[in-house]
Parts: C-alpha cells; structure tokens; sequence
C-alpha cells in the first residue's frame, strides 16, 4: 500500500530542548496566568513580526471576537464566504451580523470594489482575510473603511510573517488576529494571538481573554478565559527558533511544485506577488474541468485514492452553511467569483517535511 502523503504536517521542537523547558515550568510552578513563558513568547512574536504589541490566545478564534468586543463593534460586518467558518462564527456568535462580498478572482481576497455596495447605516467594520497568506488590498480597503468611519479587523490566520515591502502585513488595519494552529507555519499546537498597535489597546484586550480582571478585585469588562498557558507558550518559543528553515523549505518545495505543474493544461496557480514576502502556507491549484479534462472532485478523489491527501480549501463556501444560507449577501448570484473559485481549488500537500519521492507521486498523479 502507498505511503499517505498528508496535506500538512506539525513544526516539531525538539524533545531534548522542550523536556528543559517543561523542567523549568515545573520548577516555577506557575503553568498559566500570564507567566513568564507567555511573556517571552509575546516579546519575541513583537520582535520576530515587527509589531508593537501583541496579546496571546488560546486558539485563532478567539482574537477576532475580542477585537470585536473591544471595539464595540455592533450591527454589521463585511467579510468574505471564502474563508474558514471560524472567520464569521467570531461575528455571529458576537451578535453581529455577517454581509458577504464577493472576492476577487486573481487573489481570492475581499473584493475592494464591491465592498462600498454592501455598506448599510448599520455597518461598524470590515473583516478581511489574507487567503492563503497572500495579503489583501489594505490600502484600498482602509480608504474605504476612513470614508465611511469603520473599523477594520484582519483575520490574518495564514499571514504569520508575511511583508508588504519589509513592513508586516499584521500592521494593517485597527487589528490583525492570528492562529497558532498546529496546521499553520508556526505553531503553538493550540493557539493564536491579536495585533494591537498601542499598550492602552494592549491592556483592555488582556483584560478581555481574563474575564475582565484588571486586577485582584476589580472586574471591568465581561471578558472571558481566552489565555495560552505556559507549556504552550514554551512550546512556541522553541518552534520560533526553527519557523525559518520551516518557511524556506516550503519556499523550495513551492518553486518545485510550480515548475512540475504550471504548464499542465487546465490546471492555474499562483505566483508570488510582487513586493511581497511570502510564508507559503499553502498551495492551492484550481482546476478548469472542460480544459484538464477532469472536475476538481475527480481530481481530488484520485489523488485520495493514491493516498495523497488535498484539501478543498476553502469548499463549500461559508456562505452555503445553514447558519448563513438565508441571509441576502449570501445568495449565490451575490458571489459568482468565490462560487467558482470554491469549486475549483485543490490545496496540495504542502508543509516543510514534504519529501522529493512525495512531491514526485503528487506531479505524476496530476499530470496523468
């Protein structure tokens, strides 16, 4: 039987180096509440991003509904259908409601032309999403976020390192959330974190992700219990140190991956956008059924037939959800781009211990 070959696989610290660190927190015996761990994790993201402050959390969720409460953002919030659910659970589980805009079909982000169509009186933010790490028109975005006066909140969970023209792509907007997933490039197993950009800012979101504790007996925000402990903040620390060579060996395996399969017919990716320093967090193909001959689907389940795990990244589209289905931004003749993009997309294998055998069986198998 083939070896599987999965879609991602977890940035490991070393045993040897995570038992020194483990010692030390049991020595300490402090294993949460903003312990020393989790301060250093948070100055070294500040200094490895190139962000002013940062504030851990338990998961990548988590962030985007802090940000929300914190800046009391009420009534509606644009965003895009082609993202993972959690994107718009954090609005909806918030009290707000989510209105979808479609995206546009080069850098499968918010569309910024047909954002100023769906701004209502009720609109307080706009939520975008870096899809696949590749970033966002911000300038555009933000122009139309300080025309109208709202908020913009970036859901940056595949975004870790990325830069515009050496500036951090995480700088844009009033915040960025991030995840730590154990499915991204840098990994806390668990995990996340929110960009700020000033220490006021800073203290309410901490206060927030502690029950609104600001201080033994002072409650001043009904906050919740959003914190990272310390096993994973040092756990962290130590994937920090090897998040380079992890990026790098992705880079590799992306330069190969677009050699093999860019001139298959019917089958499109992506380039490098220019200015641009990618973390290549994934990499998605988008399959034209009448040109390569086979849908998506097919393609999809042959390569999972062969023991090469795909993922339709991001099928079916938030907006087909039971949750969201019935809302009018989330009509399908509303989003006809994301629509067929979500139809299309294959996420290939893509992580830093993809071998040579492994990426030669993927090249075979999609080549015919």
């Amino acid at each position: 039987m083939e070896r599987q070959i999965t879609v991602t696989s977890p940035l490991l610290p070393s045993l040897e180096e995570l038992d020194i660190y483990l010692r030390d927190i049991w020595h300490r015996k402090s294993i949460t509440n903003n312990g020393y761990y989790h301060q250093e994790l948070e100055d070294a993201l500040c200094e490895y991003l190139g962000v002013p402050y940062i504030s851990l959390f338990t998961n990548g969720t988590l962030p985007l509904t802090a940000a929300l409460q914190a800046m009391r953002i009420t009534g509606e919030v644009i965003t895009t259908p082609f993202s993972f659910v959690g994107t718009t659970h954090s609005v909806w589980l918030s009290g707000i409601k989510p209105v979808f805009v479609d995206i546009d079909p080069v850098t499968c982000n918010l569309d910024p032309g047909k954002i100023e169509a769906a701004i209502t009186p009720y609109t307080t933010a706009i939520m975008p999403v870096h899809v696949y790490g590749h970033p966002c028109d911000i300038k555009s975005i933000q122009e139309i976020a300080d025309k109208y006066g709202l908020k913009v909140i970036y859901d940056a969970a595949h975004a870790f390192g990325v830069e515009i023209n050496g500036r951090s792509v995480l700088n844009a907007g009033d915040m960025s959330a991030l995840s730590f997933h154990a499915t991204k490039v840098f990994n806390t197993i668990e995990g996340g974190a929110l960009v700020v950009h000033d220490a006021h800012t800073k203290k309410r979101i901490d206060y927030l992700k502690n029950f609104g504790f600001a201080s033994e007996t002072e409650v001043v925000v009904p906050g919740t219990n959003a914190k990272m402990d310390e096993i994973r903040a040092a756990y962290g620390l130590l994937n920090l140190k090897s998040v380079d060579m992890a990026i790098e060996a992705r880079r590799q395996a992306t330069l190969k991956y677009r050699e093999a399969l860019r001139n298959v017919s019917g089958i499109t990716l992506f380039d490098d956008m220019s200015g641009v320093k990618h973390n290549y967090s994934y990499f998605p193909i988008f399959v034209d059924e009448e040109r390569y001959g086979m849908s998506r689907d097919e393609l999809y389940f042959k390569l999972k037939e062969h023991q090469v795990l795909g993922r339709r990244y991001f099928y079916p589209l938030i907006s087909t959800f039971s949750t969201y289905r019935e809302l009018k931004s989330a009509q399908k003749e509303n989003l006809p781009v994301a629509t067929k993009i979500a139809e299309q997309v294959i996420c290939l294998p893509m992580h830093h211990a993809l071998s040579e055998e492994d990426m030669e069986r993927v090249f075979r198998l999609i080549r015919k």
